[in-house]
């Protein structure tokens, strides 16, 4: 193979173009191409999507956009003319402030609530709020305004309760004092209901900004702290009521069963009484048998009965300091005068 001569045109041009690609001024020019070149070209994620603009202004359709017939992957745009404006095209999250309302029976109660959203329209989204930071404060506001306006419409406990058909656990005490203690109330909607109602509500004001709300769930519920304190002694009434009812209970079983005592000890006594004066007066009828058989045996027996009777008469009668004014002629002062009157 022959060579070329060292003065051949095509050697010449190639020695031309190194030295002026190693010279300062071929050096930029090549910077420049560079640049140029990746400036031009810009990669799509799978999970973003990208509206481009030229001088601020959106131009043709979004890119990986759920309608757009562009999707993921390499694509070119004019340097420094046009930019690539990513949003997120997978499904984001909200988490609002807990917020104080009131509800239909004017009690005021702390509502955190929650959601999950998508950017579905990228250009509106770009022409009406274009970062997220201001989606989310939008957020804040339509979904706070619309969980309060629901959450006045409704009672407490169609807040709290999302099963119409719950029942709870009762105690065997609390249900056999009746009354409404220990038993829930019946609910209308619930608050699964009321959740679809903040949805639906809230999804027709974002829809203008190219969002779509999926789903708003209330993720706690507080009692306000006044509300807490009365709510508590609410409760504490309640226990009270069940507490008295129970004492009240205890004290007529006892006021029963003392009211038996004492009739079955009235009874007893009566009958031991009865019995006791049965045997008494047969134990005096006999001794009174014994002893007029006794006395009455011998005119010394009944003068000696006479003299018996007057001693215990002396015994139960006379004492050391006892005094007596009696007359000379009385029965109970013979035995006095002599041991053996006439």
């Amino acid at each position: 193979m022959n060579q070329l001569p060292i003065n051949h045109p095509l050697l010449r041009l190639l020695r031309t173009a190194s030295e002026f690609l190693f010279s300062p001024i071929g050096a930029g020019c090549a910077a420049l191409a560079a640049i140029a070149i990746l400036g031009c070209a810009y990669t799509v994620d799978q999970t973003e999507q990208v509206v481009l603009t030229q001088f601020g202004r959106p131009i043709g359709q979004p890119i990986n956009a759920t309608d757009s017939a562009s999707g993921a992957g390499l694509h070119f745009k004019l340097p420094f003319i046009q930019t690539a404006n990513r949003f997120e095209k997978r499904i984001l999250e909200w988490d609002g402030l807990p917020s104080e309302m009131t509800t239909r029976d004017k009690l005021y109660v702390v509502v955190d609530t929650f959601a999950r959203w998508r950017i579905a329209d990228p250009l509106k989204y770009f022409q009406s709020l274009r970062d997220e930071r201001s989606a989310l404060s939008r957020l804040d506001d339509i979904i706070g305004s619309e969980t309060r306006n629901v959450v006045a419409r409704h009672d407490l406990i169609e807040v709290v309760r999302s099963d119409k058909s719950r029942k709870p656990e009762q105690d065997a005490t609390l249900a056999e004092t009746g009354g409404t203690i220990g038993v829930l109330p019946p609910i209308r909607f619930g608050r699964k209901e009321l959740e679809r109602e903040i949805l639906a509500a809230a999804s027709q004001k974002v829809g203008i900004w190219g969002i779509e709300l999926l789903d708003v769930r209330v993720k706690r519920l507080n009692y306000k702290a006044g509300v807490i304190e009365k709510i508590y002694d609410r409760m504490m009434s309640e226990r009270m009521q069940i507490a008295e009812r129970f004492r009240s209970e205890g004290a007529g079983e006892a006021a029963k069963i003392e009211g038996r005592k004492e009739k079955d000890l009235r009874r007893i006594e009566s009958d031991a009484y009865r019995k006791v004066q049965e045997i008494k007066g047969a134990a005096d009828a006999e001794a009174s048998e014994i002893y007029a058989r006794a006395y009455t045996a011998s005119p010394k027996a009944a003068d000696f009965y006479t003299f018996q009777k007057t001693l215990d008469t002396y015994k139960s009668t006379l004492g050391r300091d006892s005094t007596l004014i009696l007359t000379t002629d009385s029965d109970l002062f013979r035995l006095l005068k002599r041991i053996d009157p006439k």
